[in-house]
């Protein structure tokens, strides 16, 4: 199983790290990056759902990361077009999410995204050198035009260790309406509709930075305290002109007097995305909803490793290796016509 396939020795010592794949990971010479380079494949015009093969890698590099950006690139290292990506996942699979004891999710990025960066002095991800990280990527090719041998990476921004910076250690979160494993699109019925995920944290801290992901026709993403009452974070999603959704509201946290919003074990979280399909029809995969961000432990705190006995672990695992399921935790967010229809409402709350 998935498992088998994790027991690959880390790396130790060389910059550069090939797998028989093709996939590669390696420091950009003369610069602070990381590059997670996915197997080369060919895209004929007008395909879509293309899936390099999965890969697992030791990063080549100790140090903290605070930004990302996905590319296509030719044989040559030249750009390609953007379009080309629909997304890119990277998860790390020996130490667990906050709320789950399943793979961490370190990077999940789409052609929408764009390049991410946080403030390198204040906060920083850290990684070691040989610590392996699953990456994995769906690419489409919409144009005319075919690409061979193209290759889908993730640039990482770190910082080298010994700096004296970031004064944050943060470590990435996410909670999302369709946990706990499984492919994080779900149908969407007619009319209103809203789905939420229960969860507490493993470990206390504070929530420094959080933003979500949404399909089309969401009207808006929550994440509350449901112990206090307290709401951390309401946000509607950001549409263009055409009224398609581009995004969602990045909120940071942080202030001079306090870190971020505190969270605790013995709390319980509820992430919560509200749509309204106004058509007459249930929409395939239309609906998605995850908060994601950063989040720094309690000083002494320690982030827990993964279990590979879990259950839940497991299953995770082998969904994110293709395994079972569809293996895609982002899918195409889908316009659909408009037109009137009745109201239907409903909320799923997994114990």
């Amino acid at each position: 199983m998935g498992l088998l396939v994790l027991t690959l020795a880390p790396a130790s010592g060389p910059a550069r790290v090939d797998t028989a794949a093709g996939a590669r990971a390696f420091v950009n010479p003369g610069k602070s990056e990381i590059i997670i380079e996915l197997a080369p494949v060919d895209l004929p015009a007008n395909a879509s759902h293309v899936l390099p093969p999965i890969a697992i890698l030791p990063l080549p590099a100790s140090g903290s990361l605070y930004g990302f950006r996905v590319e296509m690139v030719d044989s040559l290292g030249r750009q390609l077009p953007s379009e080309l990506i629909h997304h890119f996942n990277l998860i790390d699979p020996d130490h667990r999410e906050l709320f789950l004891p399943i793979s961490r999710r370190m990077v999940a990025a789409g052609k929408e995204t764009g390049s991410k960066r946080i403030p390198w002095l204040l906060f920083g991800f850290p990684v070691q050198q040989g610590e392996r990280v699953l990456a994995s990527a769906m690419l489409a090719n919409p144009t005319g035009v075919s690409y061979t041998q193209a290759r889908c990476r993730l640039v990482l921004l770190y910082t080298p260790t010994g700096r004296p910076w970031p004064m944050f250690r943060a470590q990435p979160f996410q909670m999302d309406v369709a946990f706990p494993v499984g492919d994080k699109s779900f149908d969407l019925p007619p009319g209103k509709f809203s789905r939420s995920y229960d969860g507490s944290p493993v470990v206390p801290g504070a929530i420094v930075a959080i933003g979500g992901h949404v399909h089309e026709l969401a009207q808006g993403l929550d994440f509350v305290d449901l112990t206090t009452g307290d709401t951390i974070y309401n946000a509607a999603p950001i549409t263009n002109t055409a009224g398609d959704v581009t995004g969602v509201p990045v909120e940071h946290l942080y202030k001079l007097t306090r870190l971020g919003f505190r969270i605790v074990p013995d709390h319980r979280y509820r992430v919560t995305v509200h749509y309204l399909n106004p058509t007459d029809s249930v929409i395939p995969a239309g609906g998605m909803g995850v908060v994601g961000g950063l989040f720094v432990p309690d000083r002494g705190a320690v982030w827990p490793a993964t279990d590979p006995t879990d259950s839940l672990y497991n299953q995770d695992l082998r969904h994110a290796m293709r395994q079972e399921g569809g293996g895609h935790d982002m899918k195409n967010m889908s316009g659909h016509s408009m037109s009137p229809t009745h109201d239907h409402s409903g909320s799923h709350h997994p114990r």
